[in-house]
């Protein structure tokens, strides 16, 4: 195990004279260990802020596409009563003229 270590972190590993590996820093592990842990931690706190920003982001979009969708709508069936309406107009060379019969 000690090698192991060693391939990972040669600080770690103690050696004898001849530089062999005998044993590990246990504590200089322990120390390390705890080190990548609050890293990874505040890494994961950082995404799961990030994915609570988008979330929120989303949510605001969804409102103006509603907001959106909803004025279409309302000037489509204002077009399509503007354009059913009937209307007296006669044409006289090429112009509208109002009637009122």
């Amino acid at each position: 195990m000690a090698e192991d270590v060693a391939e990972v972190n040669p600080n770690l590993a103690i050696r004898n004279a001849n530089g062999e590996i005998e044993s590990v820093r246990y504590n200089a592990v322990n120390a390390m260990l705890l080190d990548e842990f609050l890293k990874e931690r505040k890494a994961f706190l950082e995404e799961q802020r990030e994915g609570q920003n988008l979330q929120a982001t989303v949510a605001q979009e969804e409102k103006q596409i509603e907001a959106l969708t909803a004025t279409l709508q309302k000037l489509s069936a204002q077009h399509q009563f503007s354009n059913s309406t009937p209307r007296n107009n006669r044409y006289v060379y090429g112009s509208a003229v109002r009637t009122d019969n």
